[in-house]
């Protein structure tokens, strides 16, 4: 078991860390020009990204662990419904988002609170990454079949190949052009279309036999699409109350000026260093506990559920430990600016803390996936972003201006009640036992 837990969640971790490793690239691109407010701009523009597209997440998600459940039962008709499913909601979604995105652009940053010059700044990179929309939702679904299929060899392919091809895009449109946060959104929206049309090409070399299967009366099945449908609204819930967490997080951050929105943009990198490598033993979990969930093998299954957290805690130290001898360093990797490095060192403390207190929540979200346990994921949340909202408002109410201090405290206690609440819902209704 922990051959099959390694297996499946090394690549996760190498190709997950990729995705952070481009922002982080973005970030320090912008760091090093001559204000903060590069920074902030694609903060800002990132985050209404993130709150659509991690809305989104249910694409991958609940295909993971529907198609998991499928491998399990070794039935193949249902694998190519699922994934046919996933790519129609996706392609959709993503046009819809294209019409859309005046609306979607004037609405976020009538939200966001930004400085004038920030927000400009913002605005032109929303107008031009939005074009990877369609690619990028149904890239969401191919990903998360590919991992049902107890495959995380090419999603780890296929991420590092986007990324790749995203900072060597970037780096030239910056660099070379002269652009600036227009030529990030631009360096994302080709590599998207570039990792888009190797998943299909992908697919097709090794599963094309399942071609066989993709009929529209049996993919738009009523009830079949009911069960898509219910399980991928309730992990959008879960994920939409998630993303809102983390924009209200940044939002806050804006509201207390430049140079806080500019700190709080370099620690999230982090946080997105350790949710995304943790999340390589959360795939695995999610994989591993919908295949055995499939095939009613309930030894196995606690097994996966067991050992996916001892290893998931074992990687938590490391990074705690690597944040904490190496703070100063990993600072200066994100920008040059004395006053930016100066005001991030007196945070650093929650960086360190956070792998010990966010592993639970991402671990049993992979487990709740794997077992399409989608209202657990949406009860839990639910309930976490309540005492989330309650806690601040009343520290809000407390202070006579809300420092970053406690927006650090109040946003970690959430993080970790959130997985103490999954652990007791996982205990009360969900247990595997014999």
């Amino acid at each position: 078991m922990n051959k099959k837990i390694l297996y499946l969640a090394i690549p996760n971790i190498i190709s997950n860390l990729s995705v952070p490793l481009l922002t982080s690239v973005d970030t320090a691109l912008m760091g090093r020009m001559e204000s903060e407010i590069y920074i902030g701009a694609i903060a800002l523009g990132g985050l209404i990204f993130n709150f659509v597209y991690w809305s989104f997440g249910f694409l991958r998600m609940g295909s993971t662990g529907l198609t998991a459940q499928a491998f399990g039962e070794k039935n193949d008709a249902k694998l190519m419904q699922i994934l046919g499913r996933a790519l129609i909601f996706g392609f959709v979604s993503g046009l819809v988002l294209l019409l859309s995105q005046k609306w979607l652009m004037d609405f976020g940053f009538y939200l966001l609170d930004g400085s004038q010059e920030v927000e400009f700044l913002a605005k032109e990179y929303f107008s031009i990454r939005i074009w990877a929309a369609p690619a990028t939702l149904c890239l969401y679904g191919l990903m998360g079949w590919f991992f049902g299929m107890q495959n995380s060899v090419v999603p780890m392919v296929l991420t590092i190949l986007i990324n790749v091809v995203n900072i060597i895009a970037n780096v030239i449109f910056i660099n070379y052009f002269g652009m600036k946060a227009d030529g990030v959104a631009l360096g994302t929206v080709i590599a998207q279309y570039a990792g888009f049309i190797v998943a299909l090409v992908i697919f097709y070399k090794r599963h094309g036999h399942l071609l066989q299967y993709f009929k529209r009366k049996t993919i738009f099945e009523i009830q079949a699409f009911k069960q898509f449908l219910s399980l991928n609204r309730d992990i959008f819930i879960r994920t939409f109350l998630l993303v809102f967490s983390f924009a209200f997080f940044e939002n806050q951050s804006a509201a207390q000026g430049d140079l806080t929105l500019a700190v709080n943009s370099i620690l999230l990198q982090f946080v997105s260093w350790i949710s995304y490598g943790i999340d390589g033993f959360a795939y695995a979990s999610e994989s591993l506990v919908g295949r055995y969930a499939g095939a009613k093998d309930k030894s196995n299954l606690r097994k996966a559920i067991n050992l996916s957290f001892v290893w998931a805690f074992g990687l938590a130290i490391v990074y705690s430990l690597t944040f904490y001898v190496f703070e100063i360093e990993l600072l200066q990797l994100f920008t040059n600016q004395q006053n930016v490095i100066d005001a991030a060192q007196n945070y650093m403390i929650w960086i360190v803390l956070f792998p010990i207190i966010a592993t639970s929540g991402y671990i049993w979200d992979g487990i709740f996936i794997g077992l399409t346990a989608s209202k657990a994921m949406r009860n839990t949340m639910i309930l976490a972003f309540v005492f989330f909202m309650i806690v601040f408002y009343i520290a809000d109410y407390q202070l006579a201006t809300m420092t970053n201090f406690w927006l650090w405290l109040t946003f970690s206690l959430f993080i970790f009640i959130r997985g103490i609440i999954q652990t007791i819902y996982y205990k009360m209704y969900l247990v595997v036992s014999d």
